[in-house]
C-alpha cells in the first residue's frame, strides 16, 4: 500500500530520481553518463580517426612553432579526431589546432594572465602575444580558401566572444550570478562561436550565407553549442568552483536546488537540446541547392551531429578537468 502511494504520488509531482553520487576519485565527466541512455546520437562511442598519431605530432609540431603548449594528456588532438573520424587528416588536425588556441585563451582569460585588449589585436593582426602570433598563423592556413562573407561571418563571431568575456569579467567584478534566462546566449559567446565556423574550412567547404542565415541552420547550430557548452560546464564544475558562470551553478543559485539536483536539471536541458539538434536536421532546405552544394552542407551537419558525443569521449579521457 505504502509503495502504491509513493508512486502515485511520484507520478503527480514529476518525480525523478537523483544521479548517483559522483565516485571518490572518479572522472568529473563521468556526471554525463546517463545521457548515453538518453539520447540515441551519444549512445555509442565515436570511431577514432586512423590517423590519430599523426594528427597529435601535426597539433605537437605546430604549439612549439608558436610558443602554446600541446599537453598530450589534455588531447585535443582526440576530440578532433572523433569529431573528424570520416574525415581526412589535415581536416582533424587543423581543427585540433584551433581547440589548442582556444582553451588556451580560455584559461588565460580566466587566469587574469591575458587582457580582453587582446580580442583588437588578433583582428588588427598583431603578433605580439603569443596567443597573437599563434592566432595569425592559423588565420593564414584557415581563410585563405574562405570568401569574404565568411571572413566577415569569423569576425562577428570573435567579437561576440570579446563582448561575452568582458560581461563575464563585470559579473565576476560585482560578485553577481547571470540568471537562466541570460546564461544560454552569453554562453554560446563565451566558448567561442567561431567554433562552429571553422568546420567549414577545415572541410574545406563552405556553407551558402543564405543557408547559414536561414532558421534551421542558426538552430542547429546554437543547439549544438548549448550541447557542447552545458556538458563542459557539468564536466569541468568540481575543478572550477567559485566562478558562476556555469550552468549547474545557475541552476542550483536560481532554482535553489543542490548540487545533484541542479546537475539533473542541466542534463535534462541537454538531452532537450540534443533532440532539438536533430529536429533542425530534419528542416535543412537541402532540397534548394544544387547536389553538389547540397553534399558540403551535409558534411558540415554531419561533423556538428558527431560533436556532442565526440566531446563526451573527450571529456571522459581527457585529464585537463580532473
Amino acid at each position: 500500500m505504502i509503495a502504491t502511494v509513493r508512486s502515485a504520488l511520484r507520478s503527480v509531482l514529476g518525480w525523478k530520481p537523483l544521479l548517483p553520487a559522483p565516485r571518490r576519485g572518479g572522472c568529473p565527466a563521468e556526471a554525463l553518463l546517463p545521457l548515453t541512455e538518453r539520447v540515441p546520437a551519444m549512445a555509442t562511442t565515436c570511431r577514432m580517426h586512423p590517423s590519430v598519431y599523426a594528427i597529435e605530432a601535426a597539433v605537437i609540431d605546430w604549439a612549439r612553432r608558436t610558443g602554446l603548449n600541446a599537453d598530450p594528456g589534455v588531447g585535443f588532438h582526440r576530440m578532433a579526431g572523433r569529431a573528424f573520424a570520416e574525415f581526412d587528416a589535415a581536416a582533424a588536425a587543423l581543427f585540433a589546432q584551433w581547440l589548442t588556441w582556444l582553451f588556451h585563451l580560455d584559461d588565460e582569460l580566466d587566469e587574469g594572465s591575458c587582457p580582453l585588449s587582446v580580442f583588437q589585436g588578433l583582428l588588427e593582426g598583431a603578433s605580439d602575444h603569443p596567443l597573437e602570433a599563434a592566432f595569425a598563423d592559423l588565420w593564414r592556413v584557415t581563410s585563405a580558401r574562405m570568401s569574404d562573407q565568411w571572413r566577415a561571418r569569423f569576425a562577428v563571431n570573435l567579437k561576440r566572444q570579446h563582448d561575452a568575456c568582458r560581461i563575464e569579467a563585470e559579473n565576476r567584478a560585482a560578485g553577481r550570478v547571470p540568471s537562466l534566462a541570460e546564461y544560454p546566449s552569453l554562453r554560446r559567446a563565451t566558448i567561442g562561436p567561431y567554433l562552429y565556423d571553422l568546420v567549414e574550412p577545415c572541410l574545406r567547404v563552405e556553407v551558402p550565407p543564405w543557408l547559414h542565415e536561414s532558421e534551421p541552420w542558426q538552430a542547429l547550430v546554437d543547439a549544438c553549442n548549448d550541447v557542447n557548452a552545458w556538458c563542459n560546464d557539468v564536466a569541468s564544475r568540481p575543478k572550477e568552483r567559485g566562478d558562476t558562470h556555469n550552468l549547474v551553478v545557475v541552476a542550483s543559485h536560481q532554482l535553489r536546488l543542490d548540487e545533484r539536483q541542479a546537475t539533473a536539471w542541466v542534463l535534462d536541458r541537454i538531452a532537450e537540446r540534443c533532440h532539438d539538434m536533430q529536429r533542425a536536421v530534419r528542416r535543412l532546405p537541402l532540397d534548394a541547392l544544387a547536389p553538389k552544394a547540397a553534399r558540403d552542407v551535409s558534411k558540415v551537419a554531419c561533423a556538428y551531429l558527431a560533436a556532442p558525443r565526440a566531446h563526451l569521449d573527450w571529456l571522459l579521457e581527457s585529464t585537463r578537468y580532473t
